[in-house]
C-alpha cells in the first residue's frame, strides 16, 4: 500500500506514542475532529494526542488508503473497551501537512 510521507509519519509517531511527533504532522492552523469533540491549532492537537496516549495507548495498523478520498483506513488496538476496531481517518493534506482529521467508526 502507498501511503503520503505524512500518513507513514502520523502512523510511526503513534505508534511510538510520540505526540509532540504526531502534532507536527499537522500545520499550525489544523483541525482534529474526534469523539465528538474539536481540536484547533497543532498544539491543541498535541495535547489531544498525549492524553489519549495515556488513556488508550493505542496502536495505528494501516488497512487501507483511498487516495481520491484521502481517507485511511486502520485497525486500532489499545486499551479501550471494544478493541481492536476499524477506524477511517478522513483527512485532507495541504503542502505535506495535516489541515484536518476527522476520525470515524
Amino acid at each position: 500500500m502507498s501511503l503520503p510521507k505524512v500518513i507513514i509519519d502520523l502512523v510511526t509517531a503513534q505508534n511510538n506514542f510520540d505526540s509532540i511527533a504526531y502534532a507536527n504532522c499537522f500545520n499550525e492552523t489544523a483541525v482534529v475532529f474526534d469523539e465528538g469533540k474539536t481540536h484547533d491549532g497543532r498544539k491543541e492537537i498535541e495535547n489531544w494526542i498525549e492524553k489519549a496516549n495515556k488513556d488508550y495507548q493505542a496502536t495505528m495498523k494501516p488497512i487501507e488508503y483511498l487516495n481520491a478520498d484521502q481517507i485511511l483506513k486502520t485497525e486500532v488496538s489499545g486499551n479501550f473497551p471494544g478493541s481492536p476496531i476499524v477506524l477511517d481517518y478522513h483527512l485532507e493534506i495541504k503542502d505535506g501537512l495535516i489541515q484536518y482529521l476527522k476520525i470515524t467508526g
